[in-house]
């Protein structure tokens, strides 16, 4: 039985979560399709480009991202604090920068505002508290980006129908050694497919974002080619209609998450950029088919540091989010999620004994 994502996505257990989502029937809806022969590449541009805006606009950060031919990852953090310190005027431009809005919250946001009476006031008050909530709803930011990739994609191919294959799937992330495994995992999606030699040849990734930055053909400029002859669809979500791409291809595009070794800032990544690079280059490496397990090399110092075996790192790497359900953490991690949840079992503890409990010492 699914679970509802209100259990799923908790703050109070963690702002940080590693999301999957694929296309309908897995099909290369978004890469090259080897039945007919067509290029979707551009597609992944589009995922990019407005997981990027998106950022701009929700109080998520995004720490991590892969956009593969059939299915994107995504690592991020919920702010809640950020959205709950944004004005009533800050929150309505925000919201309505992606959605058109209803009449009321148009003229408070003109000079008409000061004609309004009372109650109109206090109905757009209303409206922008339950605007401030969705901000910060993991399952409003990524309906608001599925939603736009769906009807732009189908309106390329003149098709209706699905284009994503259900809802997203969601798994938090408990602790530091969570996190940084599943940061790893999903910027090596493509060295592990087999798509690039290596991290930072790896397009359409948050590593290679990090590291050379975006390729030159994501963007609206290149994307919006393929359909500059096509009527842009209207897409309507839960009675709010997300405006035209002729409208939101100019808004801003936020930045990954820095990184931050000291912890003290909230909204950053709590490792160092170096030591991330040194372990995904070094997992990365041992992938390969060819130098898997002969690469001796020294553990890298986040490893160490966070009490994570590297050996069975590198053994759980291609798997490794898949030996988990919805939550990934150390043993004690999961066992108190358990609690919490008043769940009886989690998937995944034997996977985190195994990969979250170093060896000791002979």
């Amino acid at each position: 039985m699914t679970a509802p994502r209100s259990v799923l996505v908790s703050l109070e257990d963690t702002p940080w979560y590693h999301c999957v989502c694929r296309c309908v029937r897995r099909a290369f809806l978004c890469g090259e399709d080897p039945f007919s022969g067509r290029n979707f590449d551009h597609r992944r541009g589009w995922i990019v480009e407005r997981i990027q805006q998106l950022a701009a606009l929700f109080a998520i950060d995004v720490a991590a991202y892969a956009v593969m031919s059939n299915h994107y990852h995504m690592v991020v953090r919920i702010d809640r604090e950020r959205a709950s310190e944004w004005s009533l005027e800050e929150v309505l431009k925000r919201w309505t920068a992606l959605f058109t809005g209803p009449l009321l919250v148009t003229r408070y946001l003109s000079a008409s505002r000061a004609e309004m009476s009372q109650a109109e006031i206090a109905e757009v008050e209303a409206l922008a508290e339950v605007y401030r909530k969705r901000l910060h709803d993991l399952s409003w930011f990524m309906r608001t980006l599925n939603e736009h990739i769906a009807r732009r994609a189908n309106a390329e191919d003149g098709v209706k129908g699905r284009f994503w294959e259900g809802r997203f799937k969601s798994q938090a992330l408990l602790d530091e050694k969570a996190l940084l495994a599943a940061m790893a995992y999903v910027d090596l999606n493509p060295v592990r497919a087999g798509l690039a030699e290596t991290p930072e040849t790896s397009d359409y990734t948050s590593i290679q974002e990090r590291v050379v930055g975006l390729p030159e053909e994501v963007g609206f400029e290149a994307g919006s080619q393929e359909t500059a002859t096509t009527k842009d669809p209207e897409v309507m979500l839960d009675g709010e209609r997300l405006r035209p791409e002729a409208e939101t291809h100019v808004l801003p595009q936020a930045s990954l998450m820095p990184f931050d070794a000291t912890a003290q800032t909230p909204w950053a990544v709590p490792f160092a950029f170096e030591d991330y690079l040194e372990l995904v280059d070094w997992t990365g490496r041992a992938l390969r088919a060819d130098k898997r397990g002969y690469i001796e090399a020294q553990a890298p110092k986040i490893l160490t540091r966070l009490g994570i075996d590297g050996e069975r790192f590198i053994s759980f790497a291609e798997r490794f989010l898949k030996e988990f359900g919805t939550a990934v953490g150390a043993p004690a991690s999961l066992v108190n999620l358990c609690v919490r949840r008043q769940a009886k079992y989690l998937r995944g503890i034997r996977a985190a004994r195994a990969v979250f409990v170093a060896k000791q010492a002979a």
